[in-house]
């Protein structure tokens, strides 16, 4: 079986074995897929409500929510009183969002803010206990010091497109990694704009005192970080 098989195959399996999606995250999906438009995914959105899970999540912080696909699996995991902050600077796209969440009955469990991410993020005081970096990918490392500080002990923040997506060149993240990265001196001259926006976000995420980082191997592939407790 070809590499692009496997993929597709576990992409499939896992979500075939994922938490069910309802009628609104289907009609999300079927948005996304006929303007192709960049979102997570099935497989990925039934990991993100595990993770939310797992934390036992109250309040999550998006870095770029879109029209809300991945804010939606979020928050139908969160309590009646939870928090699920959108940032988006396409105000028609966030207008979608909260039009879906709306129709999910769960737009009482989200913040709907329009403009910077990174800038939005200093508005809140956390603590998140999730947090998900879904931005432009030059900015993933510049994302995560802005919110480390405000992560919850034991909480998480997962990126997207930590494998593939754009112009990321995977085998390039690979050998620089495989090198040691930033720790280990390895050369990432070659890498294009959006390649070494994801290197920086992992060599910070990885060089962060108290986090420790994993990668999901599912869609464009999904690093998580978790802070120790």
């Amino acid at each position: 079986m070809a590499d692009y098989e496997i993929a597709e195959f576990l992409e499939s399996y896992a979500t075939a074995l994922g938490p069910e999606a309802d009628g609104v995250i289907a009609e999300m999906g079927e948005q996304a897929r006929d303007e192709g438009f960049p979102y997570v995914g099935p497989a990925v959105g039934g990991w993100l409500a595990m993770l939310a899970r797992f934390a036992d999540a109250e309040r999550v912080f998006e870095f770029g929510s879109g029209f809300g696909y991945s804010a939606y699996w979020f928050a139908r995991e969160l309590p009646a009183d939870g928090q699920v902050v959108l940032t988006e600077i396409d105000a028609d796209e966030l207008d979608q969002a909260r039009e879906y969440l709306a129709r999910g009955d769960l737009a009482d469990r989200a913040a709907f803010e329009h403009g910077d991410a990174i800038e939005t993020v200093d508005d809140y005081e956390g603590p998140f206990d999730v947090v998900l970096i879904d931005c432009q990918k030059e900015r993933y490392a510049e994302a995560f010091e802005a919110v480390r500080e405000k992560v919850a002990p034991g909480g998480i923040v997962a990126a997207d497109n930590t494998v593939a997506g754009g112009s990321i060149d995977a085998g390039d993240l690979r050998a620089y990694f495989e090198d040691g990265g930033a720790a280990g001196g390895a050369d990432r001259s070659g890498m294009n704009g959006m390649t070494e926006g994801i290197a920086d976000y992992l060599d910070a995420v990885g060089a962060a005192d108290g986090f420790e980082t994993t990668l999901l191997p599912l869609g464009e592939g999904v690093s998580v970080s978790q802070r120790e407790w």
